[in-house]
């Protein structure tokens, strides 16, 4: 008796949601698109038919090359993994290695003398003008 009661009481909560809210809306007349609206709800407008799907293109591949496509990824991202691995490289030997680029580069340059910097930076505080006082 308890089912069938939830079941009527079920029934009557949702009939209210079978009506149409459509064919009784009413557009304002103030909207700029009511004159539009009223147009559209009164053409006879034919619906689209499975006819008018278009064919499916030619130069899509098929769906298994994509599943193909997405396991040679997943593959290429183990194999990079498992290759850079933290086991499988180490640093050492540095210092060789650093010898080898330094002498690939050539000489390096002689620093500059000090007192360039410090004049350098001098002379760019002398131009700095301060930014002016906010007004309060």
């Amino acid at each position: 008796m308890l089912r069938l009661l939830a079941g009527l009481s079920a029934c009557a909560l949702t009939s209210g949601c079978m009506g149409n809210p459509f064919e009784d809306a009413k557009v304002d007349p103030r909207s700029p698109i009511a004159a539009e609206v009223a147009q559209v709800a009164r053409e006879n407008r034919a619906y689209p038919t499975f006819a008018s799907i278009p064919p499916m293109p030619a130069d899509v591949r098929p769906a298994r090359q994509y599943g193909q496509q997405a396991a040679a990824i997943q593959s290429a991202a183990a194999d990079l993994e498992r290759r850079t691995a933290p086991d499988t490289w180490t640093l050492g030997n540095t210092e060789a290695f650093a010898a080898q680029g330094r002498a690939a580069v050539g000489q390096e340059p002689p620093p500059r003398a000090e007192g360039s910097t410090a004049a350098f930076a001098e002379s760019q505080r002398k131009r700095a003008t301060p930014p002016p006082s906010p007004s309060r």
